[in-house]
């Protein structure tokens, strides 16, 4: 990748277990990561985020490979000669300092005289919308604000790469929500690269340029939000991003038809041979009597309402699970079913998204 500020070249680790074993953490993963861009590193427990962000940020030594850090090799540097800095889980503040002792502290160590480090401190708490509030100790700010005096004690320094490891796991639906955001903003004002580590799907697609999903120490998949959604390469992916219905068959002729009998439709004309078909439960709708789109009938074990969308669990004749998400806006459509339980749902071939055998 061209001006990257990130390069792994065949990065490999592993680690002993209690019971005499060996658990591969990084299976020789190629990586670049761009200048200015937000990355994230997502995957289940396990799969080598955290890993991979430690041995970027130097906390973890490689089995093998290399680590480049702006054009530099950085395999064999200890932590504190490398230009990044790392927002950890539980934020780390010193709970004997105020919020502009914390900010300032890198400064305090580098030797920054007094009046370049004030200003700076307050050029940083400005950026994450602390001003004013120097004077504070951590125990008299709110989980958000403790997060907001990491990120501004992790951006001051002015690292050229900042690591964030599950920085917001530990804050409120709502306040996560808005942090994201602002996350995603600071990244864009400050025009370094971030590399961001969760196993939150939501949150992945949020705020990243791209993200790299993670299993069993290798990279699954690495794409734009909207292609690992919409077109992932594999059925790991496909069902740990997002819910998803995987139809297992043949294709052949613009349908798919599946062991159990049912027939797919789908967009990939000229497609022959084993496959699966991926359906969204959002592409789902609810077909009227008269409708001639293709579907599935499904008898509904339950509907689950959870604000903008009815959620739908059913299955079709022959055993097979659905699941289906209908706008709340439907909501009359939703009550008809409801009497019944049984709907026909109908979907547009042309989402239909096919995964060759070997990558499912």
């Amino acid at each position: 990748m061209r001006d990257s500020i990130v390069r792994l070249d065949k990065a490999a680790k592993a680690f002993a277990t209690p019971e005499g074993q060996t658990v591969t953490a990084l299976d020789a993963i190629d990586l670049d990561v761009s200048r200015n861009e937000f990355l994230t590193l997502l995957g289940p427990s396990g799969c080598g985020k955290t890993t991979l962000l430690q041995a970027i940020s130097g906390f973890v030594q490689l089995d093998g490979g290399r680590i480049l850090i702006d054009g530099e090799d950085m395999t064999d540097r200890p932590p504190y000669r490398r230009p990044v800095n790392t927002v950890f889980q539980n934020y780390a503040l010193f709970p004997h300092m105020t919020v502009g002792e914390n900010t300032g502290y890198a400064l305090e160590v580098a030797g920054v005289v007094k009046a370049e480090r004030t200003k700076r401190v307050g050029d940083a708490l400005r950026m994450v919308g602390l001003e004013g509030m120097e004077g504070r100790k951590p125990r008299q700010l709110s989980g958000g604000q403790q997060q907001r005096v990491a990120l501004a004690r992790a951006i001051i320094a002015r690292p050229k790469l900042l690591l964030l490891d599950e920085p917001l796991s530990a804050l409120d639906k709502n306040l996560r929500q808005s942090m994201q955001i602002e996350l995603k903003t600071l990244q864009h004002e400050l025009g370094i690269s971030f590399i961001f580590v969760t196993h939150d799907q939501q949150e992945a697609l949020t705020m990243s340029d791209r993200v790299a999903v993670l299993s069993g120490g290798r990279i699954q998949q690495l794409d734009t939000p909207r292609a690992i959604y919409d077109q992932p390469k594999n059925s790991f992916v496909a069902t740990f991003v997002g819910a998803s219905n995987l139809f297992e068959g043949e294709a052949g002729s613009g349908q798919l038809v599946t062991r159990d009998g049912l027939s797919i439709s789908h967009g990939r004309q000229g497609a022959t041979g084993a496959a699966t078909a991926l359906i969204r439960p959002e592409q789902f709708f609810i077909a009227q009597a008269d409708d001639s789109t293709p579907s599935l009938d499904v008898d509904l074990e339950q509907i689950v309402f959870v604000g903008s969308t009815f959620e739908l669990f059913g299955r079709t004749a022959t055993g097979r699970r659905v699941i289906a998400e209908i706008p709340a806006m439907r909501r009359s459509l939703v009550g008809e079913i409801e009497q019944t339980r049984r709907a026909r749902l109908a979907y547009d071939p042309a989402a239909v998204h096919l995964l060759p055998a070997e990558a499912a």
